[in-house]
């Protein structure tokens, strides 16, 4: 029998996949997640509940990309900076037609190689399926990558064109301002990680939706997100 992910943990399963779901789900602090668990009876430290974060979000995220689907087949690229500890990084982000997060990456630079590096791990998340088209701004190194890795793709870099994937890192950006910045490139790039999967999950369309098509979503997420939290 192989043994549970939650092994040596004082608080039981449903207590953290809980806490590590409210951190990532809503724009929360770890002592907002840590005031939801004690109206419940339960007195966890805000510091554990970033452990858990850590450590099981990590693992959650792993699953949850095993177990997604094939993105769509239009990709929308954009970067933007983000500051760590006054450091000028570039989170790298590619969202498909369905507004799903394709992957993001966070890069000291966006040049030629930043980006074929950024193609390269965007296809080993789609399992090596090229897309039908790339959306991108003009931005030079976009090309280079587009040439080198997907040839046989639409290369679109028309004006506008690419507002879905500008608009994307809005969530990203709240989340920024709330945690006060990220504090390191590692720690951006996994908080990035587990919060693009556990939006992805989320990601119900509801403005595409009856409501009965998006309670029936939202519990198929919902039952998702227990199967891949057993331990």
């Amino acid at each position: 029998m192989p043994i549970s992910i939650y092994k040596r943990h004082r608080f039981s399963s449903d207590v953290i996949q809980f806490a590590v779901w409210a951190s990532y789900k809503f724009s929360l602090s770890l002592r907002d997640v840590e005031d939801l668990l004690a109206e419940r009876g339960i007195d966890v430290s805000r510091e554990s509940i970033r452990s858990w974060c850590r450590k099981f979000g990590r693992i959650y995220q792993k699953r949850l990309r095993s177990a997604a689907e094939v993105f769509g087949d239009t990709w929308f690229m954009d970067e933007v900076f983000i500051n760590n500890k006054g450091e000028r990084h570039y989170l790298w982000r590619a969202v498909d037609q369905d507004g799903d997060v394709i992957d993001v990456l966070v890069q000291k630079r966006r040049d030629t190689k930043a980006a074929k590096r950024f193609f390269r791990r965007l296809l080993v998340s789609n399992r090596q399926l090229t897309p039908r088209t790339i959306v991108t701004d003009k931005l030079g190194s976009y090309r280079g990558a587009h040439r080198a890795l997907t040839p046989n793709s639409e290369h679109d870099t028309m004006q506008y064109r690419n507002n879905r994937s500008e608009s994307s890192h809005e969530p990203t950006r709240v989340r920024e301002r709330q945690m006060r910045r990220f504090k390191s490139r590692s720690q951006a790039q996994h908080f990035l990680n587990v919060h693009s999967a556990v939006y992805n999950l989320f990601n119900i369309q509801r403005h595409l939706c009856s409501a009965a098509l998006t309670r029936l979503r939202r519990d198929r997420a919902f039952a998702c997100w227990r199967e891949i939290t057993v331990g």
